[in-house]
């Protein structure tokens, strides 16, 4: 990356020299489920960083740090999903006087996108920083009385899939850290590519690390920062930084939103009718909590939001975009605009355009809930043959089971997905999913629906084979683990199962996006990487995870049961 930044801002961008900064103090709260255990299992913090110290502006609530069972039964469990998983949603908003209740009401509708942890920061009116952080999904973490505890009218919020074991309890965000300018919190969403090496040299000029999480480097290189002023400390430490990132900074009196030069994770902006600034990872965000579409954060681009209102600067000179195509096959609801474009008229093109080259007789369509959705109303409005539920998804699937003594096959899937008899017996089905990673939940469907009676299941896939992993902040197996890097598409369809299978083409797709098609990432299907991983990756369980279309997990389940 270059070294120097160009920017077209009002602000003083001259930088005085400072003395070596001291490092920061990393503060850490986080708030557990109902626990029975009676011991913590890890320190969150060193005693001399403890949130009493009188000289950090800084508060958190006090909460026993216990033990989860969740975090048990998942350092148990050491085996994927079956499809990527994003590893978070960030939120940001400034000038509202309600900033964390919106903050939570805009991380509910972000849920999809991370359900194993939540926090919130804010800044109350004696500029004071103050967090609620916790394990599980975000009407689990907040209630009434905790959003009470989070005044001001600055507010930043994310939702995460984290790690396993105590990791996944320290590494919940946002993280808070003071130093010796003041407070700053950060939520991050994405993958460093860069974070080993920068770990290991902060550490080598004294730097202490108190979790697992890339984020926290970005606090480090903010903290030894010598540019003035605050937002030009973050522009600093991101030109350090290489992969994907789309984050947002809260300090006593500004809220700044930055995306990486290729701008992989997607970031947005919008505003309320009062006023009030929103930042989040997708619309659907901004649409519940009534703020008004108004751009996208640009690649490369710092976002400072203070009483001036809302300033642009730019980093260093960026390359060509390089969003994820995932976003649109995936990861995003179908009722958010991301990169510009309506991610459910994404999908249904890719259904009508497998219909279109892929075509079978059959006598119904139907979808892998629920992410197969809406590719399958495109699949069947093309073939002019009717959609139906064929699969129902049950949305009240905990993560614990008693299992019977006798063995159900399956099990796993059966929780999730029920295959509907009446709409299935005898017929020729069409089954559309919109990826396959390891293939081995969709041959378990495809063995449910012929136990229903499927005369024949054809499967159709609405993305092309994925046959690399991602480094850039989606949560996929190694490249060995995915079963088009090993199998040709006729093995893939041997070995899960049905009768045919197709995927979306490849040149289809850059074709059907047009101009915009040099502006995504693809290597999860080409293993070209834009930015060239030199690392092994840092996060498991920590990005967007792939599951086949159950998104909370089928090993997750199978990993959890009761005896």
């Amino acid at each position: 990356m270059a070294a120097t930044s160009s920017f077209s801002s009002s602000l003083s961008l001259n930088a005085k020299p400072n003395k070596p900064s001291k490092p920061f103090r990393f503060l850490r709260n986080t708030l557990l489920k109902p626990s029975s255990s009676s011991s913590s299992s890890f320190s969150p913090l060193p005693a001399s960083l403890s949130s009493s110290s009188p000289s950090l502006p800084h508060r958190v609530s006090s909460s026993r740090n216990e033990t989860h069972p969740l975090a048990l039964l998942a350092a148990d469990n050491d085996d994927y999903d079956e499809k990527p998983r994003e590893e978070c949603g960030v939120v940001g908003i400034y000038g509202d006087s309600e900033a964390s209740r919106l903050c939570y009401l805009a991380l509910h509708a972000l849920q999809h996108r991370g359900q194993e942890g939540a926090g919130i920061v804010t800044v109350s009116k004696d500029k004071v920083l103050q967090t609620i952080t916790g394990v599980g999904l975000v009407s689990e973490v907040f209630n009434e009385s905790k959003l009470d505890q989070l005044p001001g009218d600055i507010a930043i919020g994310h939702v995460r899939y984290s790690t396993a074991g105590s990791s996944m309890l320290k590494n919940v965000q946002p993280f808070v850290a003071g130093y010796r300018f003041g407070s700053v919190g950060v939520a991050h969403n994405g993958n460093l590519v860069n974070y080993t090496k920068l770990r290991a040299d902060l550490e080598e000029n004294g730097s202490i690390f108190n979790t697992s999480s890339d984020t926290e480097v970005v606090l480090h290189l903010i903290a030894i920062s010598k540019a003035r002023p605050f937002f030009m400390r973050i522009v600093d430490a991101c030109e350090k930084l290489q992969g994907a990132y789309s984050m947002v900074f809260v300090t006593e009196d500004k809220l700044v939103a930055v995306r990486d030069p290729h701008g992989f994770r997607p970031l947005v902006m919008g505003r309320r009718s009062n006023g009030a600034v929103v930042f989040a990872s997708e619309t659907c965000a901004l649409d519940l909590i009534e703020a008004t579409y108004e751009r996208e954060v640009y690649p490369g681009e710092v976002l400072v939001v203070d009483k001036d209102g809302v300033k642009s600067q730019c980093l260093m000179p960026h390359p060509e975009p390089k969003q994820c195509i995932f976003e649109h096959i995936y990861f995003s609801l179908p009722n958010s605009i991301v990169f510009g474009r309506s991610v459910y008229e994404s999908r249904h093109v890719f259904g009508e355009i497998l219909a279109t080259e892929s075509p079978v007789e059959c006598d119904v369509v139907i979808a892998v809930p629920d992410s197969g959705v809406v590719a399958a109303l495109g699949y069947a409005a093309k073939a002019g043959v009717a959609f139906q539920q064929g699969l129902i998804r049950s949305h009240y699937v905990g993560r614990t089971f008693i299992e019977p003594s006798q063995k159900i096959r399956d099990f796993g899937v059966k929780l999730k997905l029920s295959p509907v008899r009446g709409v299935l017996e005898g017929k020729r089905v069409v089954v559309v999913d919109d990826s396959i990673v390891r293939g081995t939940t969709s041959s378990k469907i495809v063995r449910l629906l012929r136990e229903a009676g499927a005369k024949e299941v054809h499967m159709r896939i609405a993305s092309p084979p994925i046959v690399a992993s991602c480094y850039y902040g989606v949560d996929t197996p190694s490249s060995e683990e995915l079963i088009s890097n090993r199998m040709s598409v006729d093995e893939v369809r041997d070995y899960i199962g049905c009768d045919s299978l197709a995927f979306l083409s490849f040149e289809t797709l850059k074709k059907h996006l047009g101009e915009d098609s040099r502006s995504f990432c693809y290597a999860c299907f080409t293993g070209n990487y834009p930015v060239k991983p030199t690392e092994d990756k840092v996060k498991r369980g920590g990005g967007d995870f792939i599951d086949d279309g159950l998104v909370g997990g089928i090993n997750s389940i199978e990993g959890g049961w009761v005896r």
